[in-house]
């Protein structure tokens, strides 16, 4: 660990969010440096030997390493309280790496039943051809997890809030449980993200992020990353990704690191919005459910309010009138944009059971509570009264 390194991690969260990571140039820039090469160049053919065995420090190939790429790598690490964390090229790269890494054939999976739609591929369909048993329980019951869990497990896998009923699932709790047979557990934080909630000190082994959400913000770029200990990153993640490539482009690790300067700033206006878009439907006549665990209402709030320092911006709410409704309130919108992303400073809505979850069966989404009538909102960064106003006006259109 470098001294910048033992620095930085004294400083509080909006300074590591600024500066935390930065290297500069011989050049002394104060932006960060995009160092767009795929190769580097050694003072001789020893040092490319010493840089190759890692005797010397450096770097020799940017699918390895890239300085624009480990500057974000290091900011994160910061900002999340691990030992550290590696870029990759897509936020469903660093789900598959995290997993793809560490595991073998004859080990077991156990994972939330509520997950992402891609997650539930690799866990449901690309983890078993390589000999890998993958189980789903509810993420909500402890005793599910329980059972579920067992000495064969390597590897536990869930998000919360999850995707896109936002269920909370107790970390801790299902931490222990793994721990106990000696499991990793992996958390997808993105709803959540790192500002408002700490999956490691929750017990937490691993944590993965699309930077392409809240991290970048702006539905510029894609990216992801992983993090977690210095052995596991050192020992499994980083040979795993050098010799399958998923890397991050050096351009788009310096958008995220653009985007972590104002991350803190964005989330607070997030959950703010969003406290007051969720509170403006709640107990609306259109809507038949409204999910959001800044409420109340939500069966999890407790859970949420005891391991999120907020609920985050993502709301989703079931509209009376099924598909039909469901559609014709979307298509009556005039602000806000029809996008499966999130994170975004616009506010952006989707129809989960078409869009981000449309591969699971009928069956399958019904157990998952997404239904046909279910719409999934992401509140940017808009005067929340305009949001509320399209909401109400696109609600109208259909009887609400």
């Amino acid at each position: 660990m470098s001294e910048n390194r033992k620095a930085a991690e004294n400083w509080r969260l909006a300074t590591k969010l600024v500066r935390g990571g930065t290297n500069r140039s011989q050049f002394g820039e104060t932006s960060e440096a995009i160092f767009m090469t795929s190769g580097f160049r050694y003072d001789s053919a020893e040092a490319a030997e010493a840089r190759f065995k890692n005797e010397q420090p450096g770097f020799v190939y940017s699918r390895f390493a890239n300085p624009t790429v480990d500057m974000f790598e290091t900011r994160m690490a910061l900002l999340e309280g691990a030992e550290a964390a590696r870029g990759v090229a897509s936020g469903m790269a660093a789900v598959n790496a995290a997993l793809m890494c560490q595991l073998k054939a004859g080990d077991e999976v156990v994972s939330a039943r509520a997950v992402f739609g891609s997650c539930r591929y690799i866990i449901e369909e690309l983890l078993p051809r390589f000999g890998i048993k993958s189980t789903l329980v509810d993420g909500t019951d402890l005793a599910a997890w329980e059972a579920a869990i067992t000495k064969r497990t390597r590897a536990v896998f869930l998000e919360t809030p999850a995707n896109p009923t936002l269920e909370v699932t107790d970390i801790r709790a299902v931490a222990d449980l793994a721990h106990a047979v000696g499991a990793r557990v992996i958390v997808d934080n993105v709803f959540a993200t790192p500002v408002l909630q700490k999956p490691l000190q929750l017990g937490a082994d691993i944590v993965v992020y699309s930077a392409t959400k809240h991290i970048d913000g702006q539905g510029r770029a894609l990216g992801g990353v992983v993090l977690g200990s210095e052995a596991f990153v050192r020992d499994e993640l980083t040979p795993f990704l050098r010799h399958t490539g998923p890397a991050l482009s050096p351009f788009n690790a310096w958008v995220m690191l653009k985007g972590l300067e104002t991350l803190e700033l964005r989330v607070s206006r997030h959950v703010e919005n969003a406290s007051i878009v969720a509170a403006a439907l709640a107990g609306h006549d259109g809507i038949e459910q409204l999910m959001f665990p800044g409420l109340q209402s939500h069966p999890q709030y407790d859970l949420a309010k005891r391991q999120m320092s907020g609920p985050g911006n993502m709301v989703a709410f079931r509209v009376k009138g099924g598909k039909a409704a469901a559609f014709g309130m979307l298509n009556a919108l005039r602000l806000l944009d029809i996008s499966n992303n999130l994170g975004d400073s616009k506010s952006l809505i989707t129809h989960p059971a078409t869009t981000t979850h449309q591969r699971l069966s009928a069956e399958e989404r019904a157990k998952l509570g997404i239904a046909d009538d279910l719409l999934r909102m992401s509140v940017g960064l808009e005067h929340p009264q305009d949001v509320i106003d399209d909401l109400n006006q696109a609600l109208a259109t259909i009887g609400g």
